[in-house]
């Protein structure tokens, strides 16, 4: 039975006068040995033989009332004990006053959280056997920060499944997105609205395999050296109605009403649409303008030419309907696929005539270390859902990869870091794939700026089914909603504080004692939360307080500095620089980033 940890004494219960009592302690024993050790150590230096008390205290009283001699030598073994006494209270006091300045306000909780085999599942060891375990041999799992209670390294292994959710400026970017990309073994995509953790991982990645930015609307400032045809997706009617759901989820405003009869009939449309476009072997683009000639029947003629009489009859039978209804049909499918008349943005999906950029094939991907970056902003006509029906696509040829695998599960796993998830890749049925995703090798880490954000585009079940699904949960701070924090709080737990109190009277001196239960955290310490903390919440082991490394103390800080400078214009330094700084230390061709 493990021993509680949750109870503390009233801080108060020292006083000023056991304060004082101890100092006077502490300053006789002092006294009392080095007077002991100077008279001993001088009489032998003098040569001096001199019978001394077996009690120390005799020796010091001989020694004030002149009973023991006291040589000329034991005044300098006297001066040097003191020398050294006052030399290691100096360095004691130093090491103390770092030891402070490195711990916040909340650290005190740490103590009432977890620690030692509380949180053995997230230990290294126990990361390393479940990788030997699964054949990764390259990496432990995914690193997460240290025990501010005892030092321990926390590793989430790789079956894992993570959300995060911190606010802005809070340092999940270089101690969590960052250290991931660098610690994964095998395939990495990842997906941002900012370019700091492109900027530092494209060095040390390029050296594992090849780098994939997909950056519409120059967030990285990147040019289309390749491209994707979203259609390469769409095999059925099935797939095709998934596209439409991604196109549709990423364009709707955070917590906006949808119109149940337009909006759906419109999603419906857009996905005999884009089946019609794959069927015929046509771009995207052509959709858009199908969209805008609702008279054209080149759509439904693909769909009954391929056998799908039913979807071309859907198609007809928008187009047949009342004015009113079909334009607000057509202009709602209009609306899912307004990005596309950004010529920026299609460049991306599409290749002219004559054109030899090599076309990215997630069949290809998932079975390599390649890295893929996915970039867009946020707002209306953004690439968000490009983003999104691409990391789909990924992730679903990755399932695909591990249904013919070995134990059903790929062999080197897939790492997905969806970084502002809510704004830029918003996956409708992310919620309901989470769990599934684990146990196939596809390790996903959803990244939120608060829990409104998951319900503005899960709705508050599926935000929680999200959570509940996730194997490791961190907060790291910046959030003001009070009731997630009140939630955070009570799952963390409470402690018993035990206080004192004295009374005296009759000649006779009574203390009693009670125990108080207290929140370990409360709401307020959870929103101020300090930076460089974060409150791990993971399958099997209790709430821990952890202190999160940055990428700047991992083996990687050489090769990131390389990779950040490598992109800066004004830099002399080159990609090829940060790919050698990422080289191991030996000089061997294997980088830091697989290590």
């Amino acid at each position: 039975m493990s021993t509680p940890n949750n109870r503390r004494k009233d801080p108060g219960a020292m006083g000023a006068e056991t304060v004082l009592l101890w100092v006077g302690i502490i300053t006789v024993a002092v006294a009392v040995v080095a007077v002991n050790i100077a008279v001993r150590v001088g009489h032998h230096l003098a040569g001096a033989t001199a019978q001394f008390p077996a009690d120390p205290f005799a020796v010091l009283s001989g020694v004030l009332g002149g009973d023991v001699p006291w040589p000329a030598q034991a005044t300098w073994v006297l001066v040097a004990l003191l020398v050294l006494l006052v030399g290691l209270a100096v360095v004691v006091g130093l090491w103390w006053r770092r030891l402070r300045r490195s711990r916040t306000r909340v650290d005190r909780a740490a103590t009432y959280m977890g620690r030692g085999r509380d949180v053995e599942a997230l230990g290294r060891k126990h990361a390393t056997r479940t990788a030997a375990r699964l054949g990764v041999a390259t990496s432990p799992g995914v690193p997460i920060g240290r025990a501010v209670a005892d030092g321990r390294e926390l590793v989430a292994p790789w079956e894992d499944m993570h959300v995060d959710i911190a606010g802005p400026r809070t340092g999940k970017t270089t101690s969590r997105v960052i250290p991931a990309i660098l610690a994964a073994p095998g395939a990495v995509m990842t997906t941002s609205n900012k370019p700091d953790a492109f900027h530092a991982t494209t060095g040390p990645r390029s050296a594992v395999g090849r780098v994939w930015a997909f950056d519409p609307q120059n967030v990285a400032a990147q040019q289309p050296t390749w491209w994707w045809n979203p259609l390469s997706y769409v095999t059925d009617e099935v797939k095709a109605g998934r596209l439409a759901t991604h196109f549709a989820a990423a364009t709707r405003a955070p917590g906006a009403r949808s119109d149940a009869f337009f909006d759906g009939k419109g999603e419906r449309l857009l996905a005999a649409l884009l089946l019609a476009a794959a069927l015929d072997k046509r771009p995207i683009t052509d959709v858009y303008r199908w969209l805008t000639r609702p008279d054209d029947p080149t759509a439904a003629q693909v769909l009954t030419a391929h056998g799908y009489d039913l979807l071309a009859d859907r198609v007809i039978g928008e187009v047949n309907s009342a004015d009113e209804q079909r334009s607000g049909v057509f202009g709602s499918a209009e609306t899912m696929a307004s990005f596309l008349t950004n010529r920026a943005i299609a460049r991306w999906v599409t290749a002219g005539p004559g054109e030899s950029r090599p076309h990215f094939e997630p069949t290809a991907f998932v079975r390599s270390s390649d890295t893929l970056y996915s970039l867009s902003r946020e707002g209306a006509d953004s690439a968000g859902p490009l983003v999104t029906a691409l990391t789909v696509a990924v992730t679903e040829a990755a399932e695909e990869y591990a249904v013919t695998s070995p134990c059903a599960r790929m062999a080197t796993p897939l790492l997905g870091v969806l970084d502002e998830a809510a704004n830029v890749c918003r996956w409708r049925d992310l919620p309901d794939l989470y769990s599934h995703y684990g146990s196939r090798g596809i390790v996903l880490m959803t990244f939120l700026q608060s829990w409104s954000q998951g319900v503005d585009v899960w709705g508050e079940s599926g935000m929680k089914k999200l959570w509940s699904a996730s194997n490791v949960k961190v907060y790291g701070g910046g959030v003001s909603e009070t009731a997630f924090l009140e939630d955070l709080s009570r799952t963390i737990g409470d402690y018993d504080r035990q206080t004192s109190s004295v009374s005296t009277g009759k000649g006779h001196r009574t203390v009693n004692r009670q125990l108080h239960r207290e929140r370990i955290l409360e709401v307020a310490d959870l929103a101020a939360l300090p930076r460089g903390r974060a409150v791990v919440l993971a399958s099997g082991s209790r709430p821990t307080l952890v202190r999160t490394q940055p990428w700047m103390t991992s083996p990687h800080a050489a090769g990131v500095k390389a990779s950040i400078a490598a992109h800066d214009p004004q830099s002399p330094t080159t990609l090829a620089d940060a790919r050698r700084a990422a080289q191991a230390p030996d000089g061997s061709d294997t980088p830091q980033a697989a290590l």
